[in-house]
């Protein structure tokens, strides 16, 4: 076999690849790669032969662009084994790409992360009927678990920054099955007991979001992380939908503690395929072909990893405009996240009379809706960058939309006169707000590629202290006035100050 040959374009975005020759395929294009979106198919497949009824190797061209901070690379490589959706190896057996493996069992995680979270907000009902708790007192149980959450962002970025997303995400879903399998004997033995289980609940939950980010961006080339993270919230949004539909179902036949075993369960059968599976560096990979080795690698930034025992600076990392647009942008995305999540089926069930099964498909139906909003957001974002726009560019614009679309939503929603009304509004909001993972999510590795999970850590740890304001400030407004009306105004205006801050200091360039 040829040995890969590697030539770096001096242009700053490139250009297309060029026209395939000396090939029975050069006429053809690919009109599904990796995620969808149409491009030239010698960017992924380069010059193939079809001889004897199988795919044969001649020479391979693969474009993997990076574009300001990404470098743009083309690498000639021999041997490919499998395609960017499966292909046919030398004994004709269908091969899925490893990375197609990772960011769907990162996707199964995130749903069940999220799952798990939204039990309590459906249980609530019921626990609060039962012990005759007070809306200001929903607010605080319903926050509890970000009291954990706050101090494991920043822990848990770190320690993926250093020993790896596998590990560290293991650990978490261990420690979260656990808490969630004991959540009802706690709400049964004492409030405090409730308080203290689910904040211990959110510290081991506090590190799915850095482990995401850094094993996407280890197995996933720089144009197509984007919607592999939109693939992964995907999975988040939808254990929304998970949680707010099966739990009352499960509830109704098992008791309250059924919701709370099954999807504990559910985190131990991911674990056991998640360590037998997936390594943190597609370099460890034993399954991986070394065409797709190849491709991903050509593809990615070439930050160093942190020396064992260095520390991360926080001073520099706080010194600069576009950490802090990260940060506010991280607050007011756990804002109104937070505010929608923990407290849809209340407000349906408080100013529209719904009960609790009928609360939890207006308030699940938007989620769904999020999930496939949040791919269209990461494929049209990675189409942008493959198109020549640059990556502050394309920062901006979806981020953008992930805040003035949500903040003109909330701002109608405060008109709905009927619970299909509102869904329509929320849909509508959660569905902009998709949009920001194509926006601050993706700009930490933009910035610091370097220091990502620790940066997700500061940012995710101040977004959690907003959520924890937000969830808890809802309940005291609601008991004060009586309504939803003015908290949701002014978690509208919170969206359109932070999207003008963003747009002033953001960036696409790399920082750190």
């Amino acid at each position: 076999m040829a040995a890969a040959a590697v030539t770096s374009k001096s242009a700053a975005f490139g250009g297309r690849s060029s026209n395939l020759s000396d090939t029975h395929l050069n006429s053809t294009r690919f009109r599904k790669p990796l995620f969808g979106f149409r491009y030239d198919f010698e960017r992924k497949w380069g010059n193939l032969s079809l001889q004897g009824g199988g795919w044969r190797n001649r020479r391979v061209v693969v474009e993997g662009g990076r574009r300001r901070g990404c470098g743009v690379v083309r690498c000639t490589a021999e041997g490919i084994e499998r395609g960017i959706l499966g292909g046919r190896g030398q004994e004709s057996n269908f091969v899925m790409p490893e990375r197609l493996k990772v960011v769907a069992l990162m996707a199964c995680v995130m749903c069940l992360c999220n799952a798990d979270r939204v039990v309590m907000s459906v249980a609530i009902v019921p626990l609060a009927a039962k012990h005759g708790w007070s809306s200001s007192f929903l607010g605080i149980v319903q926050s509890s678990f970000l009291w954990g959450y706050i101090f494991s962002s920043i822990i848990g970025g770190a320690l993926v920054d250093k020993y790896g997303g596998k590990r560290v995400i293991a650990w978490g879903v261990s420690l979260w099955s656990l808490a969630t399998l004991i959540t009802p004997w706690a709400a049964n033995h004492s409030t405090m007991s409730l308080l203290a289980v689910r904040a211990f609940f959110g510290l081991a939950e506090g590190v799915a979001m850095p482990s995401m980010n850094i094993i996407l961006s280890r197995w996933f080339p720089c144009d197509e992380r984007a919607t592999a993270v939109g693939l992964s919230m995907g999975g988040f949004h939808l254990g929304n939908v998970v949680g707010l539909v099966l739990t009352p179902i499960v509830m109704s036949s098992m008791g309250l503690s059924g919701p709370f075993f099954l999807f504990s369960s559910l985190g131990l059968l991911w674990l056991t395929t998640w360590t037998r599976e997936v390594t943190n560096d597609p370099q460890e990979s034993r399954s991986i072909s070394s065409s797709e080795l190849r491709l991903i690698q050509a593809g990615k930034s070439n930050a160093p990893p942190l020396k064992k025992g260095e520390l991360p600076p926080l001073r520099l990392l706080l010194s600069k405009m576009p950490t802090w647009a990260i940060i506010f942008a991280n607050i007011t995305n756990n804002w109104g996240y937070f505010v929608l999540l923990s407290w849809m089926s209340v407000y349906f069930k408080t100013v529209f009379n719904v009960n609790l099964k009928q609360a939890a498909w207006f308030s699940a139906v938007p989620w769904g809706t999020m999930a496939f909003s949040g791919y269209v957001a990461g494929a049209a974002s990675d189409y942008l960058l493959k198109e020549g726009y640059s990556v502050t560019f394309v920062r901006k614009v979806m981020q953008s939309i992930g805040f003035i679309g949500p903040g003109l939503a909330l701002l109608c929603l405060n008109y709905a006169k009927s619970p299909t009304v509102a869904s329509v509004f929320i849909t509508v909001a959660l569905s902009f707000s998709s949009f920001s993972q194509a926006g601050f999510l993706l700009n930490m590795q933009d910035i610091a590629p370097q220091y990502a999970g620790f940066l997700h850590g500061i940012s995710n740890s101040a977004g959690t202290l907003a959520a924890i304001i937000s969830t808890i400030g809802t309940g005291y407004f609601v008991q004060w006035l009586g309504s939803f009306q003015a908290f949701l105004t002014v978690t509208a205006g919170l969206y359109f100050v932070t999207a003008i801050f963003w747009n002033l200091f953001a960036t696409g360039e790399q920082v750190f």
